[in-house]
């Protein structure tokens, strides 16, 4: 599918309301997920971005992980809300688990004490790089996604079930399938009070 790159920026949403179906094969959503993981920049060419990438009974796994963490720290007459949204996370059809490697960022602290304290705050900012290029591909393939950020509930678990490396912290989770309900309208602060220019 092709699409013009301001379109597809501007296409992207947040759609939460997923079906366990998806537009493309899955051998297309691992080649948008490995152009994105080998060509999306990082501070000092770092390459510390790691995914996960959850289909089937794997991807039930997590959001079940998900549900039964919550139950523990949610009342249970407020419970219903909370189900529900996992639930519509886990219609989805598959989930992509986003990590960055720390033992790479710990690695250049060392190998550059006058950046120390930038490299955390780099490889933050080269991972959500990588999420935007991956959400946005998803959505040139008509494929819907959000993103959602469950870690410190469910990062010891995650690590565990699929055998994940230590050095490797969750950063965030991007469920996504087709659906049938666009995105409401988005609403916009004025754009001067966000972009000054100086001539």
């Amino acid at each position: 599918m092709s699409k013009d790159f301001y379109k597809a920026v501007k296409d992207r949403r947040s759609i939460r309301e997923l079906i366990k179906e998806s537009t493309v094969s899955d051998e297309r959503i691992l080649e948008i997920i490995e152009n994105a993981i080998l060509h999306t920049p990082s501070a000092f060419n770092s390459q510390t971005a790691r995914v996960v990438v959850l289909f089937r009974d794997h991807h039930d796994k997590l959001w079940d992980i998900v549900k039964e963490s919550l139950r523990k720290i949610v009342p249970e007459e407020k419970f219903s809300p909370t189900e529900k949204k996992i639930n519509s996370f886990k219609n989805g059809y598959g989930t992509i688990l986003f990590f960055e490697d720390i033992s790479i960022v710990k690695s250049l602290q060392e190998q550059f004490p006058t950046y120390k304290h930038n490299f955390p705050d780099w490889s933050q900012q080269g991972s959500g790089m990588n999420q935007f290029v991956i959400w946005t591909s998803l959505a040139v393939e008509g494929l819907g996604a959000s993103l959602q950020h469950y870690n410190e509930l469910i990062k010891d678990e995650v690590k565990k079930e699929w055998n994940i490396p230590e050095s490797w912290e969750l950063i965030s989770q991007m469920p996504f399938g087709r659906f049938t309900e666009q995105a409401g309208e988005k609403e916009f602060m004025p754009i001067e009070e966000r972009l000054k220019v100086f001539k």
